[in-house]
C-alpha cells in the first residue's frame, strides 16, 4: 500500500506531500499482584499522508489523515482526492518543504531492537522491588516495543529509521488499618532505565504510606516550593515552549535572540540543550517528524535565548533553515547541592491532581495530594490546597540542583527551588 500512496501522490497534481509508514514490533505484558494474568504479541501499521495545496499564487494550504495498510488503490485515490479538497480550505503564507541535505545521504538505519533484552530488564526490574506488609505493588503492565519509522517527502527525503519505546504501567497499593489508597505511575522510555524505575517505584511506596499520615496543609502564604518529581517538566516545558518559532512569530513569546529572559537575577540561570541522544530515552531519532536533522545544540545559555528550534512551517516564516523540533532535552545543573537546596524553610509537594505552567502568561497552579513541609527543623507530610505563581516573576529566584535526574527524553535537576510561591492551605 506504501508504494501504491507514493505513486499515487507523484501524480496528484499538489504542492507538496508527506507520508510517514511507522510499523510497531512488541511484546505486552499484563500482572496482577507478580502474577502474569496474560501476555501478547503485537504487529501494528500505520501510514499518515499529508497533502499541502496551492491557495491562490501566495498561499497553501495542508491535510493530513491515516490510510488503513490494508485499503484498495480505489480507497487511496478517494483519500488523496479528499484531502486535496480539505487543504484548499485552510490557507497560510506559502513556505517550502525541508529537502534533503549531506546528513540524510549519510544515513544509514540503525540496528534492530532487542525486544526480548528490553522486556527482561522490565520484568526482573518489577519483580525485584521491595514490597512490604503495608506497601506493594497491586497490578503492572508493561509494554516493549521496535519501532520502524519512515518518512518520505515531496522535496526528495526518504528516510527510515528503527528505535526502542517503552511503557510501564504500575498501580502501587498503600494501607494503613482500615484506609488503603492507590497511586498510578505510567513510564515512558526507550529501552529500561533500571535504575530510574526502581528509584520512582520505591518514592511512589513512600508517599502512599505518609499520604495516609498526612496533616492539612497549612495557609503558609509565599513559601519556596521545591520540586522533585517529573512534575517539574511542566516547568522546563514553559522554557522550551518559549524558544519555539510558533509562539514566537504570534508574538505569544516575547524571548529574543541575545537578550536576558530574566534581569536581577538573585538565582540560578537556566541552560537548555537540545540532544541527539539520551540513554535509554524514546526519542534517539536523527529526524524529526518532517524530516530535519537533529543534533545537540544549546538553545537557551545561562538564561540567554541562541537559537529557536521548532516545525517547518514557522521556522521557514522567520528564515530558520536549519531549525527542528528537539527530541531530547536536557537542563543544565545548578549551582548548589540538593542538601544546600533543602535548607531553610520549604514544601515540597510530590503528588498532584493537577500540575500546570502556561507557556504563555507563565501562571503556575498545582493542586496539592501530597507534600512535605519542613519549617526548619522537622519535615511532615501534609494534603490539601495548593500552589500559584508566575514563572516570569519567579525567574529570579529559581535555584538549580548539581545533581540531575533523568525523564525518558528529558534531563533535570533533580531538584528545583522556586522562592515566594503562593501556598494556600486548608487550615480556617
Amino acid at each position: 500500500m506504501l508504494e501504491q500512496v507514493l505513486e499515487l501522490l507523484k501524480g496528484a497534481g499538489v504542492y507538496a506531500w508527506e507520508v510517514t509508514d511507522e510499523k510497531t514490533e512488541g511484546w505486552e505484558f499484563y500482572f496482577i499482584r507478580h502474577a502474569l494474568d496474560q501476555n501478547r504479541a503485537k504487529a501494528v501499521e500505520h501510514i499518515s499522508v499529508k497533502v499541502y495545496q496551492h491557495i491562490g499564487e501566495a498561499s497553501i494550504g495542508a491535510a493530513e489523515a491515516e490510510i488503513h495498510p490494508s485499503a484498495t488503490p480505489e480507497e487511496a485515490r478517494r483519500l488523496v482526492e479528499r484531502l486535496k479538497a480539505q487543504a484548499s480550505l485552510a490557507p497560510n503564507r506559502i513556505y517550502t518543504l525541508r529537502g534533503p541535505d549531506a546528513a540524510h545521504a549519510a544515513h544509514r538505519n540503525s540496528a534492530g531492537v532487542d525486544v526480548p533484552s528490553i522486556a527482561k530488564d522490565f520484568l526482573t526490574t518489577l519483580a525485584s522491588l521491595p514490597e512490604t506488609e503495608t506497601e506493594d505493588l497491586n497490578s503492572y503492565e508493561i509494554f516493549v516495543s521496535a519501532v520502524t519509522r519512515r518518512f518520505v517527502n515531496s522535496q526528495g527525503i526518504d528516510v527510515t529509521e528503527t528505535y526502542p519505546r517503552s511503557m510501564a504501567e504500575v498501580v502501587v497499593n498503600a494501607r494503613s488499618g482500615r484506609e488503603e489508597i492507590e497511586l498510578y505511575r505510567m513510564y515512558n522510555s526507550g529501552s529500561c532505565d533500571a535504575a530510574g524505575l526502581r528509584r520512582n517505584l520505591e518514592r511512589t511506596m513512600a508517599y502512599g504510606r505518609d499520604r495516609l499520615r498526612a496533616a492539612p496543609t497549612p495557609p503558609l502564604g509565599r513559601a519556596d516550593v521545591l520540586l522533585s518529581t517529573d512534575d517539574v517538566l511542566a516547568v522546563y516545558r514553559y522554557f522550551a515552549a518559549r524558544l519555539d518559532p510558533s509562539m514566537v512569530l504570534r508574538q505569544l513569546s516575547d524571548w529574543k535572540l541575545g537578550v536576558p529572559i530574566a534581569e536581577d537575577v538573585q538565582g540560578d540561570r537556566v541552560t537548555l540543550t537540545a540532544l541527539r541522544e539520551l540513554p535509554n530515552s524514546s526519542r534517539n531519532r536523527a529526524f524529526d517528524a518532517e524530516g530535519a536533522p537533529i543534533r545537540d545544540l544549546v538553545m537557551l545559555r545561562d538564561g540567554v535565548p541562541e537559537h529557536y528550534l521548532g516545525g517547518r512551517m514557522f521556522s521557514a516564516y522567520m528564515g530558520l533553515e536549519d531549525s527542528f523540533m528537539p527530541g531530547n532535552l536536557a537542563v543544565s545543573g545548578g549551582s548548589r547541592s540538593e542538601a544546600e537546596l533543602r535548607q531553610g524553610s520549604w514544601l515540597e509537594p510530590v503528588e498532584f491532581s493537577d500540575f500546570q505552567v502556561d507557556p504563555m502568561t507563565g501562571d503556575i497552579f498545582g493542586e496539592i495530594r501530597l507534600a512535605y513541609w519542613h519549617d526548619g527543623e522537622r519535615t511532615v507530610p501534609v494534603s490539601g490546597g495548593s500552589i500559584s505563581g508566575n514563572m516570569h516573576a519567579l525567574l529570579g529566584e529559581l535555584r538549580l540542583s548539581a545533581e540531575t535526574v533523568q525523564y525518558d527524553n528529558w534531563r533535570v535537576p533533580a531538584l528545583t527551588r522556586l522562592g515566594g510561591v503562593t501556598v494556600t492551605g486548608i487550615e480556617s
